[in-house]
C-alpha cells in the first residue's frame, strides 16, 4: 500500500518526526511501554519515505464519488444520490430511545470486530453526537463491551489546546471517555502543540503508522478502514469540517487535511477527507430534534448537486450505513 501524501516539507516532516521520539509526545499521548518502543520504528518508516512523498496539491476535482475529473461539484451537474430511508434509516421515539438503540448498536459491532480481529476502532466526531454516547457507560452495556480492545480517533477537531471549550476530545473526555477504561494510549487525539496544517499531516501520519502496526485494517483501494465512523450533521448539512461546496469536498489524495477558514468558528480545523469516510466498514449518523429535519428531508427526498450538501455524499464504498434519528428530525420519514 502506498504511503498518502503525510508530509508535505523538510520542516514539518522533521518537527513532527522530533515530536514522535520526545518526552513531551509520550506524556501527551499518554503511550504505554510498549508503544514506546514501537515510536522509533515509526519515526523510521516516516524518514524513509519522505524523499519520495509530493509536494503538496491543490485537490482534485470531484468527478464520482470515488474519481476524480475536471470539473467543479457546483457547475457539473453531478448529482449525488438521495438516500432510501427504507435501507439506511432507524427513527425512534425520543432521544433517549435513540440513545439505547445506538449503544446496542456499537455494542454488536464492538463484539464482532473484537472476535475477528482483536480491536474495534471507532472515529468520533463532535457536537451533539457525544451526548447520544452516554448510554454506551451506562449498566447493562458498559459491562458488555471489552474496552481495552477500543482505539478512539476523531474525524475532525478543531485546533485549540485540548482543554479548551471548544475542543472535541474535551466534550468526548468530560461526557464519555473518563466514564469507561478505554486505556489512555489508545486515545488518539490530536497533537495540539502543532498549528493546523502541522496537525493534520501529523494525525494522518498516526493514522498510517496505525495501520503498520494492524491496528487498522484498509480498504481495497488502499484507504484505512475504520470498523465505525460516528457522524454528526450541522444545520447545513456539514459532516466532519466538511462544508457546502467547501474544496476540500473535492479532495481525493490525502486522508487528513487542514482548514483554516471553516465557516463555523473556530476556523482553524483538521478533518478526514471524505474517501475515509467512505471507506468505513459501518458510517452511524446521528441527528436529534426538529432542527434537523429539514436536512434529513433533504438528505432522504432530494438528489442535489455534488457537494450542495456533504451529508448526502456519505454512502460507503463496501459497508454499512444507518441514520439514528429521532421523531423530531424523522419528520416525514419518522411514520
Amino acid at each position: 500500500m502506498p504511503l498518502p501524501h503525510a508530509l508535505s516539507s523538510p520542516r514539518q516532516s522533521q518537527s513532527i518526526l522530533a515530536y514522535f521520539d520526545s518526552p513531551h509526545c509520550h506524556r501527551d499521548r499518554g503511550l504505554s511501554p510498549r508503544f514506546r518502543v514501537e515510536i522509533p520504528a515509526r519515526a523510521t518508516f516516516l524518514a524513509e519515505k519522505r524523499s519520495s512523498l509530493p509536494a503538496r496539491r491543490a485537490p482534485r476535482v470531484l468527478g464520482s464519488f470515488g474519481g476524480a475529473s475536471s470539473f467543479s461539484s457546483s457547475s457539473s451537474g453531478v448529482m449525488a444520490p438521495k438516500l432510501d430511508p427504507s435501507l439506511h434509516l432507524k427513527a425512534f421515539d425520543d432521544g433517549g430511545k435513540l440513545a439505547e438503540g445506538l449503544a446496542d448498536h456499537i455494542s454488536k459491532l464492538s463484539a464482532a470486530s473484537i472476535e475477528r480481529k482483536g480491536a474495534f476502532t471507532v472515529v468520533l466526531s463532535g457536537g451533539s453526537l457525544v451526548s447520544a454516547l452516554t448510554k454506551l457507560a451506562q449498566a447493562p452495556v458498559v459491562d458488555q463491551i471489552d474496552w481495552s480492545r477500543w482505539h478512539v480517533f476523531w474525524v475532525d477537531e478543531r485546533v485549540v489546546r485540548k482543554d479548551d471549550p471548544d475542543s472535541s476530545y474535551k466534550l468526548a473526555h468530560d461526557l464519555f471517555l473518563s466514564k469507561v477504561t478505554i486505556p489512555v494510549s489508545q486515545v488518539y487525539s490530536i497533537n495540539d502543540a502543532l498549528d493546523a496544517e502541522a496537525a493534520a499531516d501529523d494525525y494522518q501520519a498516526l493514522i498510517a503508522h496505525s495501520i503498520q502496526t494492524g491496528i487498522l485494517d484498509t480498504s481495497q483501494q488502499g484507504l484505512p478502514r475504520f470498523d465505525l465512523i460516528l457522524l454528526g450533521m450541522g444545520p447545513d448539512g456539514h459532516i466532519a469540517s466538511l462544508f457546502p461546496n467547501h474544496p476540500l469536498i473535492q479532495e481525493r489524495q490525502r486522508w487528513v487535511c487542514s482548514i483554516a477558514d471553516s465557516p463555523k468558528p473556530p476556523p482553524q480545523r483538521i478533518t478526514m477527507t471524505l474517501p475515509v469516510i467512505n471507506a468505513a466498514a459501518n458510517v452511524v449518523f446521528v441527528a436529534s430534534g426538529a432542527s434537523k429535519a429539514e436536512m434529513v428531508a433533504r438528505v432522504f427526498g432530494e438528489e442535489l448537486p455534488a457537494g450542495e450538501l456533504p451529508a448526502q455524499m456519505i454512502l460507503p464504498h463496501d459497508g454499512n450505513l444507518v441514520w439514528y434519528v429521532d421523531r423530531a428530525a424523522a419528520g416525514q420519514h419518522g411514520c
